[in-house]
């Protein structure tokens, strides 16, 4: 019979024809160390996936928190990306540590999905990490200011006054 073996963090399993059978590892004392840290940093990643999550919802723009300043949620921007970041280094180091030990104590070569599917999630993470907290500086809300200042708003009555030209002040008008 064709057999094919699979170890993991939480499980090994053993795949033949027809039958799939899987022993959960919870003799935490007889495993060794990089299951250990593998297990840590992805149990560390996930809970700090949640307030990552939240900080970044409270800081987008159509979301208003009382009437803060822009560098407030400028400031949550960075705090959320620098947390996306970090949950981007515990994936990654988790994502090569745990192949390199079980090649290394088995001589394992092949791995599956969800290995992959880590190293994807890691990338995505990074380059989301990196973009959230370099693109939300001070200099960056500067000049959003200065185009939310010259902000106009249209309507269909027309204020009590007129525009002294409509042909040199036709994008102010109120009679769009």
């Amino acid at each position: 019979m064709d057999e094919l073996e699979t170890k993991g963090l939480w499980a090994d399993c053993v795949i033949s024809t027809g039958v799939y059978h899987c022993v959960s590892l919870t003799q935490t004392l007889d495993l060794p160390a990089y299951i250990h840290t593998t297990r840590a940093l992805m149990i560390t990643g996930s809970i700090l996936g949640l307030p990552a999550v939240g900080i970044l919802l409270m800081s987008m723009p159509c979301i208003s928190l009382g009437n803060e300043p822009q560098s407030s949620k400028n400031k949550r921007t960075v705090l959320g990306g620098i947390l996306t970041f970090i949950i981007a280094l515990c994936g990654m180091v988790s994502t090569v540590w745990f192949p390199i030990g079980a090649y290394q104590q088995f001589g394992l070569s092949s791995f599956g999905f969800s290995l992959y599917a880590g190293w994807v999630g890691t990338i995505f993470s990074l380059l989301g990490g990196f973009m959230l907290t370099c693109c939300s500086s001070e200099s960056f809300s500067s000049s959003r200011s200065y185009q939310d200042n010259n902000r106009f708003y249209y309507s269909k009555q027309g204020g009590g006054n007129s525009p002294a030209t409509t042909s040199a002040n036709h994008a102010k008008s109120a009679h769009v």
